[in-house]
């Protein structure tokens, strides 16, 4: 006898939502899941006919679906003004984003995704992220935006109160891909992903089958993601924080620490000159990353200081310091970074090192990463109220 399908059954403590439950969602497992759902969406499969899937008018009647089936559930479980506060918003973006949803359909971001991916569909197992589930039956509810299911992933961490893992899953997805401009959707499929669960949520007050304690419960967690859904619509102001300082300073380091606390986007040097020049992160590098043609491409601190006012965008200049021979040895002890960066050009960019101007200077935080134990909650706390 011959198997047509032999299947294994893995254990149901794999599942990340039981190990989030447990406390044993580890942060490591987070930047895994960033780099394998980035590798499964760079493999996925794309073409004419999936590209069509992110049009519109398919993306707004799968959207305005989901609000005419909790129409019902007005006045009970969700209320009137914020289910027409997160229509309205929902409404508003598609209508005034119609280039950039457009340019996501020309570029190739329309892919035949997972469509479901939030912590019930994701297990680690034999030592690695395994995803699982994916959504067979629905070509709209598949055939989408990669943001689409990055976001899934970011709502049901967040809707679990833990923001912070989904920013470092998103981190590592972007880095690894390079779609930082995908970000510009991003509130737009959050609030779209709560909802929906929020819908399933409210459908399952109607069921005769369960009893009212579930259903009441039922109702307490379908409130939570109106809520949710609704909170992704208040998008809040800027923030830039610029990392200064030679290689070895401790940049990385320090900006991996904040990006969590503050939500905010970790765009390094390092990745975005390897996507530049078109190779992989795990590809080492030649001189001609760090080329006078290559860093012209990168908008120089004057650009941005001018900018951000203008946008009402608050800026601050993380200064990181540390002693030239520790430089040297960070840079020869190394750590499987992406960085190519060399002692020979660390003596460079200290010959050349440029001291900050007098319209800088008020930005500039200075951070002796030499301590012990630098304190990032301090620093974090402080960067918010700013």
């Amino acid at each position: 006898v011959e198997y047509v399908l032999k299947m294994t059954e893995f254990p149901q403590s794999s599942l990340l939502v039981n190990l989030f439950t447990e406390g044993e969602l580890k942060s490591e497992y987070l930047r895994e899941l960033g780099l394998r759902v980035a590798d499964f969406h760079q493999k996925a499969k794309t073409s004419d006919y999936i590209d069509n899937f992110g049009q519109i008018a398919i993306i707004k009647q799968s959207v305005d679906e989901n609000y005419q089936m909790t129409e019902k559930y007005i006045g009970s479980i969700q209320t009137l003004e914020r289910y027409q506060q997160t229509r309205q918003f929902t409404d508003d973006f598609l209508a005034q984003r119609v280039a950039l949803f457009e340019q996501r359909r020309l570029s190739h971001k329309i892919r035949e995704c997972h469509g479901d991916l939030h912590l019930s569909n994701i297990c680690y197992w034999h030592h690695q992220i395994q995803l699982f589930d994916r959504i067979e039956f629905n070509e709209p509810f598949r055939l989408v935006d990669v943001m689409y299911d990055v976001a899934f992933t970011i709502m049901d961490l967040a809707a679990k109160g833990r923001p912070d893992l989904g920013n470092i899953f998103l981190n590592a997805y972007l880095e690894q891909t390079g779609d930082w401009e995908g970000v510009q959707v991003l509130p737009f499929y959050l609030c779209r992903q709560a909802y929906v669960r929020a819908k399933v949520t409210s459908m399952l007050s109607d069921d005769p089958h369960i009893s009212e304690t579930e259903k009441a419960t039922a109702i307490a967690l379908a409130k939570d993601y109106y809520q949710l859904a609704w909170h992704y619509t208040q998008i809040p102001g800027g923030k830039i924080i610029l990392m200064s300082g030679l290689s070895g300073s401790g940049k990385s380091t320090v900006a991996n620490h904040l990006a969590p606390q503050l939500n905010a986007i970790q765009i390094r040097s390092d990745a975005v000159r390897k996507h530049l020049a078109g190779i992989s992160l795990q590809t080492k590098g030649d001189v001609s990353l760090y080329s006078t043609a290559m860093n012209d491409r990168y908008c120089w601190r004057s650009t941005i200081i001018k900018a951000a006012p203008a946008q009402h965008i608050s800026l601050e200049i993380i200064h990181c310091q540390a002693n030239l021979s520790t430089l040297r040895d960070r840079l020869w002890q190394g750590s499987g970074d992406i960085s190519d960066t060399t002692v020979d050009l660390l003596e460079q960019q200290w010959q050349q090192a440029e001291v900050f101007t007098d319209q800088e200077k008020p930005y500039v935080m200075t951070l002796d990463t030499e301590m012990q134990n630098i304190p990032f909650v301090e620093i974090g706390e402080k960067i918010k109220c700013l």
